[in-house]
């Protein structure tokens, strides 16, 4: 039997999750398509990951390709958010998906009594963790297209007590009467309500492994060379839809993410690559993002090196002012941040822009916010 990888771009709701079902149970592996993608992003996927089929909004199957089999037991072809760079096609089977199920459904003591709202993309691990969850233990299950203030309040009427959210629409939403909210996809604020769980994972490791710092059961996380996080469990990845397997020979996972363990808990730093070198000093972003988010003026922010003859890079901040904000000088947020971090964490350099593109996890889409750099508000030291 040829078992195909089969698109499926199709809004998130109940009919996404039958037609989801219907192509496990032929033996054919899904590759979800993010429905905030433009069409050309969209068909250039397609191509990428060598799909064979495609269901659109319709529910109709249709041949597209002859792409390329997929192995027996493969379930999901699921694209990294390619914030930074080309997405990857992370391959997941029906058994490292259960892993991932069972291990956080553990952890959270999740029961067919539970009612769980699924809000983000369906695209992604973290959303599809939820609907994956409902269904293997029998909860009941909401499925809305975003997350917003009238979703939730509308879902928490109705009874959902179980969510996951991204970072970025915390401050936005109620989110006091769920029993848990499970939130990552991003760097996680640090004041966060006594119901949510700051979740760490990739889409390697299909969504959150580390719970408030420490590991789920059947999880090891060890810390490697140069501070890079290693995990090694259950729930990895197959392979790349590449045919390029990351885990080394003993089952490690080689992350990419610096960190360290503090009290029995793990702390993560940042991504090798967002680590900023500024004339001989070492900046991680996060620990200037989270100064700057505690300015009354600063309603988002992303920090991030750019290049500097002097400097070797400059701490670099995109800032957006909150609305009733009249000014802002740049020695004022530099002022604030010297208050709780040395003085060569302070951005040199800061743009005030309208927002901050993100995917549909909450991460900043630095290619895009570059690319217009010349379009904002500049202010220079």
């Amino acid at each position: 039997m040829v078992r195909e990888l089969v698109a499926i771009d199709m809004p998130a709701g109940d009919a996404f999750v039958n037609v989801l079902r219907k192509v496990w149970d032929s033996g054919d592996a899904v590759l979800p398509i993010d429905q905030r993608l433009p069409e050309v992003a969209r068909k250039k996927l397609i191509t990428q990951f060598k799909v064979s089929s495609l269901i659109g909004a319709d529910g109709l199957r249709v041949k597209v390709a002859p792409g390329e089999p997929v192995d027996e037991g493969d379930a999901l072809v699921v694209a990294t958010s390619g914030s930074t760079g080309e997405p990857k096609g992370v391959v997941h089977t029906h058994g490292s998906i259960k892993a991932a199920v069972t291990n956080t459904g553990a952890r959270l003591g999740c029961s067919a009594a539970d009612h769980w709202l699924a809000c983000i993309s369906l695209a992604h691990v973290g959303g599809l963790s939820v609907v994956l969850r409902a269904l293997h233990f029998g909860s009941q299950l909401t499925i809305k297209s975003r997350a917003d203030k009238a979703t939730i309040e509308s879902a928490v009427k109705n009874g959902a007590n179980m969510t996951s959210l991204v970072p970025t629409i915390l401050h936005s939403v109620d989110v006091s009467n769920f029993k848990t909210v499970l939130v990552g996809g991003a760097h996680t604020p640090t004041n966060l309500p006594s119901n949510a769980i700051s979740t760490y994972g990739l889409t390697e490791t299909f969504g959150g492994v580390v719970y408030n710092g420490e590991p789920i059961d059947g999880v090891e996380i060890r810390i490697g060379t140069d501070s890079e996080i290693e995990i090694r469990c259950d729930s990895l990845l197959r392979t790349y839809r590449n045919g390029i397997d990351p885990k080394n020979s003993d089952g490690w996972l080689h992350t990419g993410d610096l960190g360290e363990f503090k009290d029995g808990k793990l702390t993560v730093l940042g991504r090798k690559d967002d680590l900023i070198k500024t004339g001989g000093y070492k900046v991680w972003p996060i620990t200037v993002e989270n100064s700057l988010r505690q300015h009354e003026v600063v309603a988002d922010v992303v920090v991030a090196g750019t290049p500097d003859d002097k400097w070797g890079q400059t701490v670099t901040a995109w800032v957006v002012l909150r609305l009733d904000t009249k000014s802002l000088r740049l020695e004022d947020l530099s002022k604030h941040v010297r208050l709780t971090l040395p003085d060569y964490c302070a951005p040199k350099k800061v743009f005030i822009v309208d927002e901050i593109p993100r995917s549909s996890l909450g991460k900043a889409l630095m290619s895009e916010l570059v690319q217009s750099t010349n379009k904002f508000k500049t202010l220079h030291e």
